[in-house]
This record gives structure tokens, sequence and C-alpha cells, in this order.
């Protein structure tokens, strides 16, 4: 159970994940051992599974960010499975989901332009295995994307 000193290392963390462990216990009221024995607690718990890096795609040359939503043709064994063992080795894939529901699964991919993601979608997506239906949504614009929660 998390009490509020748990919840402002957390917050802390959040919005701005570059602090450093003194400079997180001093803005939660805590000691800097007091604070890495918590940070340790809330790691071994699972709550924190690690400090990632938020990319810009765009600026690295993969302005073009599709959503594929996929149905796949479930009366084969194992196609789940497959598929998603299959679209994990698509580097451009940067997210996949999975629903409940008509559709089966979203990919999330990048490409460097039009002719990029359209040599990708009949190169690497169309193979993957047991489509049935797959709509492509191209993103226009992100408005709202957020990593945190109120804590």
């Amino acid at each position: 159970m998390q009490d509020d000193k748990d919840r402002a290392l957390l917050r802390r963390m959040q919005a701005d994940p570059s602090l450093t462990v003194p400079e997180l216990a001093v803005l939660a009221g805590l000691t800097a051992g007091q604070a890495t024995r918590r940070l340790d607690r809330l790691t071994a718990d699972g709550i924190i599974r690690g400090q990632t890096a938020v990319i810009d795609w765009a600026a690295l040359g993969y302005p073009l960010q599709v959503s594929l939503r996929i149905t796949l043709d479930k009366t084969v064994p194992g196609a789940f499975d497959a598929f998603l063992t299959d679209a994990r080795d698509v580097a451009e894939v940067l997210e996949i989901q999975t629903f409940l529901g008509r559709v089966d699964v979203r990919l999330a991919l990048v490409a460097r332009d039009l002719g990029h993601y359209q040599h990708l979608y009949r190169t690497r997506i169309l193979s993957l295995p047991h489509i049935a239906d797959i709509e492509a949504l191209m993103d226009v614009a992100a408005v709202k994307s957020e990593m945190g929660l109120p804590l």
C-alpha cells in the first residue's frame, strides 16, 4: 500500500524522470536513504517498471505514424500467437495492443514517408499470418499524449 510519501516520489518522477534520488528525496520531504528504500520497494512491487526516453520519431526522420486495426482469422488454432510473434519482428512497429471485440490487434508504426509506409505495408504487414481484415488509420495530430497519472 502506498502512502503520501510514495505518491509524492512517483508524482515527482513522472513530472521529471531525470531527477536524481537526492533531488527526489528533497522534493518529497525525505532523506536520500528513505527515498532509495521507498523507490527500491516500489520497483520490487512492480509499480516502477523502469525509466524510458521519449523519442521524437519525426525528429529522427520518421514523421509518419499509422495505426493498423487488425482482425485475425480466429478459426485457425494458434493464429493469435503466430501473428503476435511475427509482428514483434517488424522494427517499425512501436506498439502492439490486443483487444476484445471485432478488432483483435492494433499496431502502431512509424515510417519515413508514404512510399516507405507503402513498402512496409506490402512487404511486412500483409505478410503477417492470419489477417482476416485490416484498417489503416493515419495519425493527423496528437491532441493528448500523457504517460503519467494524477497521484
